[in-house]
């Protein structure tokens, strides 16, 4: 197998000068972020329908979600009815390996809470969210009608609580929800990247198409944390009993 390209090698004089180079744009670039943080934080809000959502106490009020905090943050995980463990969208199981209770304990001491909500049948979500021991609130939008729709999913929206009623701050999807994927961060420090072929990088180093790399062997990669056993037949309502 033949070995992907290198950086070009310099003497440590050289290299001390090319990163105070780069240093100054990253600085300029973590400063136009506050700048977009600032503006996020001066958008106006609008108030949202009264909605139930369905989760382990049965049919709540969307107020229900924010467990008595003022704000609240709902990252809308992609679903497929009736599928397999291993056929569940590997970009929305990427983005919640991060969300543990450590996070959302940080979260919580700022009056924010974190959910899932998801348009795929409470038993069938429920029983993926344990499978992969993952212990965030989900909720079923199934029963929610257009209210809470989104494209199909993989999108992350913010909400406001005033006593009974809530309102919309602000949502993204796409590109937008990358601050959850800390890996993608972590990788952009590294020499090859993503390693992703919409980057652009020198002749020669690795690249294959965008998220390809978040499935392994048949499944989304954090799955084999889970189990060593290959994709097979079991279907989405007997993952409690894996």
């Amino acid at each position: 197998m033949t070995e992907p390209a290198s950086p070009r090698i310099v003497s440590r004089d050289e290299w001390e000068r090319a990163r105070a180079e780069l240093l100054v744009r990253e600085k300029a670039h973590t400063h136009a972020g506050d700048e977009l943080a600032a503006a996020r934080r001066r958008l106006p809000m609008t108030r949202m329908e009264r909605v139930n959502v369905v989760g382990p106490n049965g049919l709540v009020p969307l107020q229900a979600v924010f467990e008595g905090r003022r704000m609240l943050v709902v990252y809308h995980f992609m679903w497929k009815t009736g599928a397999r463990l291993h056929e569940q969208c590997e970009g929305c199981t990427h983005s919640q390996v991060a969300m543990n209770s450590q996070v959302r304990a940080y979260l919580a001491a700022r009056d924010v809470n974190y959910a899932v909500f998801c348009k795929g049948p409470w038993n069938e979500i429920v029983a993926y969210r344990d499978f992969m021991g993952w212990t965030a609130p989900w909720f079923s939008t199934a029963e929610s009608g257009a209210v809470l729709a989104t494209r199909d999913g993989g999108d992350l929206r913010c909400y406001l609580r005033e006593g009974d009623d809530v309102y919309e701050t602000y949502e993204t999807k796409w590109r937008g929800i990358e601050p959850m994927l800390p890996t993608l961060q972590m990788l952009d420090l590294t020499p090859y990247g993503r390693q992703e072929t919409w980057e652009d990088s020198p002749a020669g180093w690795p690249q294959e198409k965008a998220g390809s790399w978040w499935r392994r062997n048949g499944r989304p990669v954090a799955q084999w944390t889970r189990t060593s056993s290959p994709p097979s037949v079991v279907q989405i309502d007997a993952a409690r009993n894996q």
